[in-house]
């Protein structure tokens, strides 16, 4: 392994190496690195990388010279950008799913927090949340108090009435209010008809949310819906929609099937959250509307989900079937692909982020894979507009003015992309804005 047999720095300082390293207030130089950009396959050899306050100020081969600051020699390791997860549940990942029966917020966020930190010592520095309401964990996280990754939150997820985040129990059925206990601290939302669903969108932008996450189809771990059912009318997807483009973002849509994913597009829709069972009729449809398909490599396999209910584990057999089949085909016709995971309820699960990566192998390259987890994904990201809370400089990317969120990887995953499955073994270094998280390298 490279940890065995690190290289000299060739690197020229103006201030001498021992006086760089005790003054952590300066920049920091990462040399005698292999960089992956996050946009081409071709490594930067042997480059150095300089981090000003939470930027990159250069990447180069050249010899660079700074005063004071700090000095890491890479070894020959591999720098790849910070890894990003679109479709993510920070207060979900790891909670079981009893916690939503019978718990409450204050467990939801002490696990929430709990989560965060295991989630960016993964290298994972950045997700888009897609549901629940973890806007004060951001607010934390981003303010140093709680260690995470940066989040581009949607808030609660909204939900038709017997829909994939209605939660109430049988016997709260029927009801006088749509909000439950989890509707009213945000956590998920029922809303039916267009002026309540434009009603309930408008709440969500205004506590802060990147975007909008609306369930238009049946799911797998909820209870009371089936996988076939279309979830809001045409007219209620438009009215989502509408919301939030006045906030000039998007709407991000939990949905599986050809019917409700090609209203779904109908409706402005510019994200399509699993869609497992949809043809080439309806990837053909997105593709030629510009519509992401964010999908993740879940298979029945020895990493599968284990639901509590006998109905969601059929459920998960039947979306598991067709996951190698979409992935081809939409790759096939070169519809823009997104990668999550979705991890639930299983702090187990929740572990295996890197696995589920590496899973991607079996459809793409581990370039393909890599770009893909990096920049394609903080492109998809970027379509909240003024509502994504961080643009300072790019994500997902080692260049001149990107944030400085990167990883050292002891070997090179554009060679072999199953070291990202084991980031405790071979995740060397972490840095998120800047500020390094973990750092094992001896100097």
């Amino acid at each position: 392994m490279l940890r065995h047999v690190l290289a000299a720095s060739t690197l020229v300082l103006a201030a001498s190496l021992s006086a760089a390293q005790d003054d952590p207030a300066g920049p920091i130089v990462i040399t005698n690195v292999n960089v992956f950009d996050g946009v081409n396959e071709a490594l930067i050899g042997n480059a150095n990388v300089v981090i000003d306050g939470n930027l990159i100020s250069q990447v180069t081969t050249e010899d660079v010279a700074v005063a004071g600051g700090q000095v890491i020699d890479g070894g020959g390791r591999t720098m790849i950008p910070g890894l990003t997860d679109v479709h993510w549940h920070m207060s979900m990942a790891e909670i079981p799913q009893s916690a939503i029966l019978t718990g409450d917020s204050y467990e939801i966020a002490i696990r929430s927090a709990v989560a965060a930190e295991r989630t960016l010592m993964r290298g994972f520095t950045t997700v888009r949340d897609l549901g629940g309401n973890t806007f004060s964990l951001k607010k934390l996280i981003d303010q140093g108090i709680v260690v995470g990754p940066r989040m581009l939150v949607s808030g609660p997820p909204l939900s038709q009435t017997g829909g994939h985040y209605d939660y109430r129990l049988p016997n709260q059925i029927p009801s006088e209010s749509n909000l439950d206990y989890w509707g009213k601290i945000s956590f998920f939302v029922v809303a039916d008809g267009v002026p309540e669903v434009q009603k309930r969108a408008r709440e969500v932008f205004r506590m802060g949310a990147s975007q909008l996450k609306i369930a238009v189809g049946g799911g797998v771990a909820s209870i009371f819906d089936p996988l076939d059912v279309r979830q809001y009318s045409l007219e209620e997807m438009k009215a989502a929609v509408d919301v939030a483009e006045s906030y000039n973002s998007y709407v991000a849509a939990h949905v599986f099937t050809d019917e409700a994913v090609q209203m779904a597009v109908e409706a402005g829709i510019k994200t399509i959250d699993h869609g497992f069972l949809v043809g080439r009729e309806t990837l053909e449809l997105m593709k030629e509307n510009d519509v992401w398909l964010s999908i993740q490599p879940i298979l029945n396999d020895e990493d599968a989900m284990v639901f509590p209910t006998e109905t969601s584990s059929q459920k998960f057999i039947v979306v598991t079937e067709s996951t190698d089949r979409v992935y081809k085909l939409a790759k096939e016709i070169g519809v823009n692909i997104a990668f999550g995971t979705d991890a639930l309820m299983d702090p187990t699960s929740a572990d295996k982020q890197g696995k589920m990566l590496s899973k991607l192998e079996r459809w793409f390259t581990p370039y393909e894979a890599l770009k893909m987890v990096t920049s394609d994904n903080a492109e998809l990201m970027e379509m909240a507009g003024p509502r994504h809370p961080y643009q300072e400089g790019p994500l997902g990317q080692i260049t001149l003015g990107a944030y400085a969120d990167l990883i050292l990887v002891d070997g090179n995953p554009l060679e072999d992309l199953s070291l990202i499955a084991d980031p405790n073994e071979n995740f060397d270094l972490i840095m998120k804005d800047g500020v390094i998280y973990k750092n094992e390298i001896s100097q």
